[in-house]
């Protein structure tokens, strides 16, 4: 059944509002999501690195 709930970019953004988005989307603090996001990258030979643009064009914009 569908919700509403629809993933998107966030304006509370550092960069390009992934981790808020994401953040939003799940029920979190995007403090909490930030830092995750730099664990992952600082632990996965910078993996994150790759990731954020990806996610940046495929996860829509609010508009």
């Amino acid at each position: 059944m569908y919700s509403g709930k629809r993933l998107t970019l966030s304006d509370d953004r550092m960069l390009g509002g992934v981790c808020g988005g994401l953040a939003e989307y799940f029920g979190l603090d995007p403090t909490l999501v930030r830092i995750a996001y730099a664990l992952l990258t600082a632990f996965t030979a910078f993996s994150g690195i790759i990731l954020y643009p990806i996610l940046y064009w495929i996860i829509p914009s609010k508009n």
